[in-house]
């Protein structure tokens, strides 16, 4: 029987002694700007994903990606040793690394709003000035009175 709320608290500490690692144990300088965003764990508890995010030196300097991506492999079994003696589960699970697009998927939204924003208000500047193609109503017929 899987229990989801086992496997969520699993995940949540799994992620958390991974962060932890990362920032004061583990000395790569590859892995200097990673951040540890999620985990998952599958039902029978053996195997977990761990997200990711990489952060640059400057806003201006693009992350680099696969360094992170080799620092965590090779780190791999150092930080499954730490998550297992800090779980304390008969069986230590997996470590998978899964690069979090995340950030990048909401930065670009953020953009998209901000052009549909912009489109929005050139539409509403056009339509404030805007008149009727024809007449108001153009289904008003005239009525002749002599005609009744």
């Amino acid at each position: 029987m899987v229990d989801q709320a086992r496997a969520r608290r699993l995940a949540k500490r799994i992620s958390s002694i991974v962060a932890t690692a990362i920032e004061y144990e583990i000395k790569d300088p590859r892995l200097r700007f990673v951040t540890v965003t999620d985990a998952k764990v599958t039902g029978d508890l053996r195997e977990a994903t761990v997200y990711y995010t990489v952060m640059g030196e400057t806003l201006d300097i693009e992350p680099d990606y696969a360094a992170a991506a080799a620092g965590l492999e090779k780190a791999k079994g150092v930080l499954r040793s730490k998550v297992g003696a800090g779980t304390g589960v008969k069986f230590t699970p997996t470590l998978a690394f899964v690069l979090d697009k995340v950030p990048d998927v909401a930065r670009e939204m953020e953009e998209l709003l901000a052009r549909a924003r912009a489109s929005d208000d050139e539409v509403a500047k056009a339509a404030a000035n805007a008149t009727h193609a024809g007449e108001a109503d153009p289904y008003k017929v005239a009525r002749d009175d002599d005609e009744s």
